[in-house]
C-alpha cells in the first residue's frame, strides 16, 4: 500500500512506466515505503475514447502533457511529508518522463487500516477481533 492511479494524455507505455517509477520512487524517498510495496493503475487517455480536462487553476499553466496522480494511503503522514512527496514526484516525473513539474497534479486520499484487503478476503492491517466485533 499505497494504491496509485496515474492518468496521462496520449502517453505511450514507456512514458506511463516512467511516471509509475517516478511516483513509486518518490513514495520511497519521501515516506519510506518499501520497494516491493507496488500497486499502480496506469492509464493513457487518447483524447477520443477518454480524455483529461484541466484548466489553469491557481495560475498553473498546464498543457497536453498533464498528468493526474491519485494516491490512496493510510492516514498519518505529516504535512511536511506530504509536501516532500509532491516535490519529489514532480522532480522525478521530469527526470524520468520529461514531464514538466507544472503539469503534475497530485491528490492524496487517506483512509484507515481496516479499509485495505490485499487478498484472501482478509483485512491484513486490521485482523478480525472475533464474533460480533
Amino acid at each position: 500500500m499505497p494504491l496509485v492511479r496515474i492518468d496521462a494524455l496520449n502517453a505511450d507505455s514507456e512514458r506511463l512506466h516512467a511516471l509509475g517509477r517516478a511516483v513509486h520512487d518518490a513514495l520511497g524517498d519521501a515516506m519510506g515505503f518499501p520497494p516491493d510495496d507496488l500497486f499502480q493503475v496506469l492509464h493513457s487517455h487518447d483524447g477520443v475514447r477518454g480524455t483529461l480536462r484541466y484548466d489553469d487553476y491557481l495560475g498553473v499553466r498546464r498543457d497536453d502533457d498533464v498528468v493526474f496522480v491519485g494516491i490512496t494511503l493510510r492516514a498519518g503522514r505529516t504535512p511536511g511529508q506530504k509536501r516532500a512527496l509532491y516535490r519529489r514526484i514532480a522532480e522525478l516525473a521530469e527526470e524520468y518522463a520529461g514531464t514538466e513539474p507544472r503539469n503534475v497534479l497530485v491528490t492524496l486520499t487517506e483512509n484507515e487500516s481496516v479499509d485495505w484487503s490485499f487478498g484472501h478476503g482478509l483485512a491484513q492491517y486490521a485482523p478480525d477481533d472475533g464474533p460480533g466485533e
